[in-house]
């Protein structure tokens, strides 16, 4: 006999609702302020992984959750514009890392400055509420990226 997961409460429901509603907020900003600097929405999250440094294309594909010939070709034109270059990793010569030049650091630093997004909606809340909010943000990510055991 299966057993049945617990019923979702209704402030749950609400809850995933409402960021859902962000979500979404979110997405249309971001798309619109990359098409503003003539990039795709993917191209600006490539863009915006690597200001962690530079990576293996394999890990662009996986963070962004698409098969690495779709990185291939984001990375071929964002190389074409000179936003970005590839490298061999000095660990492993067979393998390519992405890394942004000056120009595509300075393009993704540009369109998150565009990005109203939050900014209004978090003004609304004085700065200890901002600073719970981004607490229970973080709870709730490292609570989704620990696998169940």
């Amino acid at each position: 006999m299966e057993t049945q997961p617990p019923p979702i409460d209704p402030i749950t429901l609400e809850v995933t609702d409402l960021m859902a509603n962000l979500v979404g907020l979110f997405h249309r900003e971001y798309e619109e302020a990359a098409a503003a600097r003539s990039l795709t929405g993917a191209q600006a999250k490539v863009l915006a992984l690597l200001r962690r440094g530079p990576m293996p294309m394999r890990h662009i594909a996986q963070t962004l959750s698409c098969e690495p010939s779709n990185v291939t070709g984001i990375v071929d034109r964002l190389e074409t514009r000179g936003f970005v270059t590839r490298e061999a990793d000095p660990q492993d010569r067979r393998v390519k890392l992405v890394a942004a030049t000056v120009a595509g650091s300075a393009a993704s630093a540009e369109l998150r400055e565009s990005l109203n997004f939050a900014r209004e909606p978090l003004a609304a809340l004085a700065p200890e509420e901002r600073m719970q909010l981004r607490d229970l943000l973080r709870r709730m990510l490292d609570g989704a990226a620990t696998p169940a055991g």
